[in-house]
């Protein structure tokens, strides 16, 4: 698997059963940036910190809720009346790449300030998943099972 976040991220969502697992924790409230950046470091055997945890989160929210979750919901209001509009249909694939940028960006920054942090291999370092996903893995546990699955078997 790659050793950049994005590359990593990229790499892992095009397995099969990925996207719909993101997508369901997505829905649930998790950042699905987030549950990557988590799997990323829990493949690198980045031991698990209460303190990382909520750096990430204090970098991620703001980015998510003020940049890619507007372009989101916009790419989302305007999916129905695309399909009969060519012309809103090229400003929707348009935002849908802006959000993905967003996304790629916020990617970067977490892979920036996890760069340092120590590579152990402790048994800590499987907590991240379940911690970044929060309420949302409680719930959906399986599509927690099917991101660690996809990330074994690279």
């Amino acid at each position: 698997m790659s050793s950049d976040l994005w590359s990593f991220s990229l790499d892992l969502y095009a397995k099969p059963g990925v996207e719909p697992a993101c997508l369901a924790l997505q829905a649930a409230g998790a950042n699905v940036c987030l549950l990557l950046c988590g799997l990323w470091l829990e493949q690198r055997g980045v031991t698990f910190d209460e303190q990382r945890l909520e750096q990430l989160r204090n970098l991620a929210e703001p980015w998510d809720e003020q940049v890619v979750q507007p372009l989101r919901a916009l790419r989302i209001q305007w999916k129905e009346a695309a399909l009969e509009d060519a012309r809103l249909n090229g400003l929707r694939e348009q935002i849908k790449r802006l959000e993905l940028e967003a996304e790629r960006q916020l990617l970067e920054q977490l892979e920036t300030v996890t760069k340092d942090w120590p590579k152990e291999r402790q048994a800590g370092a499987g907590q991240w998943l379940q911690s970044v996903a929060g309420n949302a893995g409680r719930l959906h546990h399986d599509a927690l099972h099917q991101l660690r699955v996809a990330v074994s078997d690279t």
